[in-house]
């Protein structure tokens, strides 16, 4: 099935495939195509003088580490697969340190296309001539990537003044190959999944997923432009950060109009006098941190090219092309997973761990064994939170863990953050500056308020599984009666087991509604006062109340003992 499958793709995209397997075999990954079944899709000439070169030891990709030499391909096979390896560089909890540091080197620049082809494309999206649009447009691009180019340009305001932009176009007929890649992709990671049982903890559809998932938004320059408004609206009141708008009407899902950022990349800051850094690392480490954990929307490519220092030392953020989402529940982990590790609690490392693999074949006694080992070699000085993250990332991998794929994200980008406020200010702390936020997100998160409205919640969700459970009691025992679950079963006195469960819903139940009843009225009965010969009533009879359940509690459990 497998190698009729690849007939069927090949037949479509026969060409690409031939390329994907030349370059792989040019730098010197000929066993990955003979692992994946590639090898017939190689030209025969190429094959044999290729892999005649790369035996030699004196050749120069053989004197190249493997991992480089991956990168190495990587770029030379275009966007689909350098946003593949951007992917894999956030990964340290699957991969050695040596192949992430290899893929981190990914660059995604390329030859820009000369104006001629551009200017009608553009002016195609624009739906009239440039020079009506735009009072001014440099022909010369500012930067040129494999899926796109941006120029710079300028327009008039309705009010009659000049308003400096950058405008971001795609590569004209762009889309049907990364579309052809992205099948071929997704095919590959197929058949690995199925030749190598062993990679299922690298779960190498769930990245190519992840990979298209990515492509199909970078292709979409609206949710990039969106992703720019909402950061924009949420720090509108925070002069000292910048976020460019976008001119909406000008813009489109293949090009993208927003306000120029007159500034330096972060780590050219230090060269300016009339800049100062550390006030920049403050300003940058807070606006960041407020996207994670008040947003829950996060830039999540802060390298320094994205990161501008501008003056009177205000930080502007550029390209969220790339974005990590955090829902409340992932922020609630994440603040748990900063105070294990702040701490060296190595109990919460071991839970929040649990919960993220996802995987009930983990090996408890690993993870544990692991976290202990991290938690030993935690010193007693500053903490350093990319270290501390990346640290983290390796013990994921040592105890076997694969991380989700939003949280790989916000590790990455933490780290990749931490290392530009460090370019600014070498001494800068981020656990300091990150505290007062924590707190307050503690506060938010354990307000007697929010605790109510969840147990409140988690009762009324027990309340309908409870009203549930004779019926799919009854419907369990009914299809074990009949065989349905494939095993002939014979369980003596069935009726009794049934009717216990029964009346243990039922007083499940009742508990349940009790217990709401209180919570719902108790605050009111406790605030009328009423009182008898100066003793309060109601204070009372919640006390004699309380007493009177663990008795019976207590008794209930003693039978039960010599019911035994």
């Amino acid at each position: 099935m497998a190698m009729l499958h690849t007939a069927v793709v090949a037949v479509r995209d026969r060409a690409r495939l031939q390329e994907i397997v030349g370059t792989l075999l040019r730098f010197g990954l000929s066993d990955v195509v003979q692992s994946l079944g590639l090898s017939g899709w190689a030209q025969w000439r190429t094959t044999k003088q290729t892999r005649a070169a790369n035996r030699r030891a004196d050749h120069p990709i053989a004197q190249i580490s493997r991992p480089q030499r991956v990168r190495m391909a990587i770029e030379s096979l275009g966007p689909t697969f350098v946003k593949l390896g951007q992917i894999l560089a956030t990964r340290s909890d699957l991969l050695p340190r040596e192949w992430t540091q290899a893929l981190e080197q990914l660059h995604n620049q390329a030859t820009p296309l000369p104006w001629e082809l551009m200017q009608p494309h553009i002016e195609a999206q624009l739906g009239m001539p440039i020079a009506q649009a735009f009072t001014r447009f440099d022909a010369i691009p500012l930067a040129a990537a494999s899926i796109a180019q941006v120029y710079r340009a300028q327009l008039r305001r309705p009010d009659g003044s000049l308003r400096e932009v950058v405008v971001k176009v795609q590569r004209p007929d762009i889309r049907a190959g990364l579309e052809a890649d992205v099948r071929l992709l997704k095919h590959v990671a197929a058949m690995a999944e199925e030749r190598f049982p062993q990679l299922e903890r690298y779960r190498p559809l769930d990245v190519a997923r992840q990979v298209s998932d990515a492509l199909q938004e970078e292709l979409d320059f609206t949710i990039e432009g969106r992703n720019n408004e909402l950061m924009a609206d949420a720090f509108a009141q925070q002069p000292e950060i910048a976020i460019p708008r976008i001119e909406w009407a000008l813009s489109t899902p293949e090009l993208l109009v927003q306000d120029w950022l007159d500034g330096v990349p972060a780590n050219m800051a230090t060269s300016d006098p009339r800049l100062n850094g550390p006030l920049l690392a403050r300003r940058g480490a807070q606006a960041f941190l407020h996207m994670m954990l008040r947003d829950g929307l996060f830039h999540a490519d802060p390298h320094p090219g994205n990161v501008f220092a501008m003056q009177g030392n205000r930080v502007g953020f550029l390209d969220f092309g790339l974005v990590g989402h955090l829902s409340p529940h992932r922020r609630d982990q994440f603040l748990m997973l900063l105070r294990a590790i702040v701490e060296g609690d190595a109990d919460g490392l071991v839970m929040v761990m649990l919960e993220w693999s996802g995987d009930t074949r983990v090996a408890i006694a690993l993870m544990e064994s692991a976290v202990e080992r991290y938690v030993a070699r935690r010193d007693n000085g500053p903490l350093k939170l990319g270290d501390s993250i990346t640290e983290f990332m390796n013990l994921a991998r040592e105890a076997q863990i694969a991380m989700p794929a939003d949280m790989a994200l916000l590790f990455k980008a933490l780290v990749t953050a931490d290392r530009v406020l460090l370019q600014l200010d070498p001494d800068f702390d981020v656990i300091t500056t990150a505290q007062p936020l924590v707190q307050e997100q503690m506060r938010a998160r354990f307000s007697p308020r929010r605790v109510l409205r969840e147990k409140r919640a988690a009762m009324l969700q027990m309340y309908e599984m409870t009203a549930d459970a004779p019926k799919t009691l009854r419907l369990l025992m009914y299809r074990l009666k009949q065989g349905r679950v494939g095993v002939d079963m014979h369980v003596p006195q069935l009726y009794r087991i049934s009717g216990a469960l029964e009346r243990a819903a039922t007083r499940l139940s009742l508990a349940v509604v009790a217990g709401a009843f209180i919570l719902g009225i108790g605050p009111t009965l406790l605030a009328w006062d009423i009182r008898v010969l100066g003793i309060p009533v109601f204070h009372v009879l919640g006390g004699l109340g309380a007493v009177t359940s663990l008795a019976v509690l207590v008794l209930t459990m003693r039978r039960q003992r010599a019911l035994d």
